[in-house]
């Protein structure tokens, strides 16, 4: 048996706490094999993920642009991380499914190995459409390490 030569590495990320773990694992593996790190946060834009969890839940919703602020904190968290550990990154912030955009960006970029975490901010989206990472998982062509 024979390691697998991984060059591409994306971590996926939507700045939870939980995705720390993920991080810190994908950089880890990146610094290791000289590979090269896609930090991703894609911004949901399907209705329900920007309804905050709580007894007002349905009365507000957070403006796209916050959370847009926070997926570009959240791949410069991952940046950061990689230039301490000199490690080359590219950061990016997609729309979209966030299960979905994972994969067909992976895909599409010949990404070798897919790293996240098992849990993050889904709240309400989780109860309505399922774990991204489960999906992620189900659905990609590509390794997947999922960090808990």
């Amino acid at each position: 048996m024979t390691a697998k030569d991984y060059k591409k590495i994306l971590i996926a990320t939507d700045g939870s706490e939980n995705a720390d773990t993920a991080i810190l694992s994908g950089i880890d593996i990146a610094k290791k094999l000289g590979a090269k790190v896609y930090a991703i946060c894609v911004v949901p834009t399907h209705p329900s993920s920007s309804m905050p969890i709580g007894s007002r839940m349905m009365q507000w919703e957070v403006p796209f642009q916050v959370m847009m602020d926070e997926a570009e904190k959240a791949v410069q968290q991952v940046a950061d991380a990689c230039s301490s550990c000199e490690v080359e990154v590219e950061k990016l912030v997609l729309e979209g499914h966030p299960a979905e955009e994972i994969i067909k960006f992976a895909e599409e970029n010949e990404i070798d190995l897919i790293v996240m975490g098992s849990l993050g901010k889904t709240g309400l989206t989780r109860l309505l459409l399922g774990s991204v990472a489960e999906e992620v998982v189900r659905h990609s062509k590509v390794d997947v390490m999922i960090s808990r």
